[in-house]
């Protein structure tokens, strides 16, 4: 348990004395949006870079090469754990944002740097307001704001992907942008598997090349999702092996 405090008080800690730190960058980004835009990432990064190993995560990361750097993208993630936004999100490059639970947005403080660097909250029960996030998401990615999806929706109760809800694919799909498949092997055992202990683990953080949904035919251009998740489902099983 004393990992589990150590982290915890870590987080509350960054928080508070974050607060400061947004007035900071609210008058650089007067002056200097990039700037501002590109140093706050950078700040959450670290912090979770922080969280990461104080919780016990030990990532062999894998594929960072396979990253366009001159375009934003479509990262898709399996989703396992809470540990895997903690880990994508300090590997990803600035500036990413992440669409999240909308149960986030009401975590105090955490929920300021969540807005403030691109974040987009889903309902997962309101279609409509989720259709105008996913266009919304759509407009972050010509704008050169690359994007963060799980598309199972929730964690996986048991570590086996549940199906892609292919809407999360239309960020890319309208945009034309590449789509670049995240596989996180391990990180239950970081901390879901035994409730509220962290644990240290390794893990296995993969970035596969990327897909372009404009190359594509037949059924793998209509169901864009499940041609994702076959190829990402054949990457886990092999990085599975290296645990």
């Amino acid at each position: 348990m004393l990992r589990t405090i150590i982290t915890l008080l870590f987080v509350v800690i960054f928080l508070i004395v974050s607060i400061p730190i947004w007035g900071i960058l609210y008058i650089v980004g007067l002056f200097n949006k990039p700037l501002k835009d590109k140093v706050g990432y950078q700040i959450v990064a670290w912090a979770f870079g922080v969280v990461g190993f104080l919780a016990g995560a030990r990532p062999e990361v894998r594929g960072l090469e396979n990253i366009p750097k001159d375009q934003s993208v479509l990262f898709i993630g399996n989703h396992q754990s809470f540990f895997d936004v903690v880990l994508g999100y300090n590997l990803c490059p600035p500036i990413t944002g992440f669409l999240s639970k909308k149960t986030f947005e009401k975590v105090p403080l955490l929920n300021v740097w969540m807005h403030m660097n691109y974040c987009l909250f889903l309902t997962r029960t309101d279609p409509r307001q989720d259709l105008k996030l996913i266009i919304k998401a759509q407009e972050f990615i010509k704008q050169g704001i690359s994007m963060f999806v799980f598309p199972e929706g929730t964690r996986s109760k048991d570590g086996k992907m549940q199906p892609f809800h292919e809407a999360s694919f239309k960020i890319a799909t309208k945009t034309g942008c590449p789509i670049v498949p995240v596989c996180f092997t391990n990180t239950r055992e970081v901390f879901e598997t035994h409730l509220p202990r962290l644990k240290k683990t390794k893990v296995i953080i993969t970035f596969m090349p990327p897909v372009d949904p404009k190359s594509l035919e037949g059924d793998d251009k209509k169901y864009i999702g499940a041609y994702v998740q076959r190829m990402m489902q054949a990457q886990l099983d092999e990085d599975a092996k290296l645990i």
